[in-house]
């Protein structure tokens, strides 16, 4: 098993996506980078505690790779956009690749560079690429969030589309 840490902006978002694919063992929703501990989801909203909402996912790397998770990153959300998504805004919805060893490490900036080098998109990447320094597991009710509020106007217009979208694209990778 292995864990990657993935900030994509709302958390509610990547979760949903990930917990389809083969490979994936487990997604939660949490907290990372930040600067105090036990931060709770009001304080993350603030934006003044330094955390990302990510999602902290366990994968098999015999079935799915490092660099496979990080297809369906640079995927589901836009990596070009300083700290925010959409229409949240603040540095808890920034692009982060929070690495776990220096392989995630190595292979996060080779992505990245060649997303960039391909111009893949017409804006340069922002995502941080930073060791990870502390994580903290959201309040349980934002865990499958989509799952359990499928009527939830935010899920209705963001998170459903963009699960929708993900499907059709990798549906040959889904669980």
């Amino acid at each position: 098993m292995e864990i990657a840490t993935l900030g994509a902006g709302c958390f509610w978002c990547i979760e949903a996506c990930y917990k389809e694919l083969n490979g994936i063992l487990k997604v939660e929703p949490g907290y990372a980078g930040g600067s105090i501990k036990n931060p709770g989801y009001k304080d993350v909203c603030t934006g003044r505690t330094g955390h990302a909402e990510v999602a902290r996912i366990e994968f098999d790397p015999n079935v799915i790779s490092f660099g496979e998770v990080l297809e369906v990153f640079f995927f589901v959300h836009d990596p070009t956009s300083l700290n925010r998504q959409g229409g949240d805004i603040g540095t808890q919805y920034r692009s982060a690749i929070f690495f776990h060893s220096e392989e995630q490490k190595t292979i996060a900036h080779g992505y990245i560079n060649r997303l960039n080098s391909e111009k893949v998109w017409e804006n340069p990447i922002v995502t941080e690429v930073t060791e990870i320094n502390n994580y903290y597991t959201a309040e349980d009710y934002h865990h499958n969030y989509l799952e359990n509020n499928p009527e939830n106007p935010y899920c209705q217009s963001v998170v459903r589309p963009k699960v929708d979208k993900f499907r059709r694209v990798f549906a040959e990778k889904l669980a």
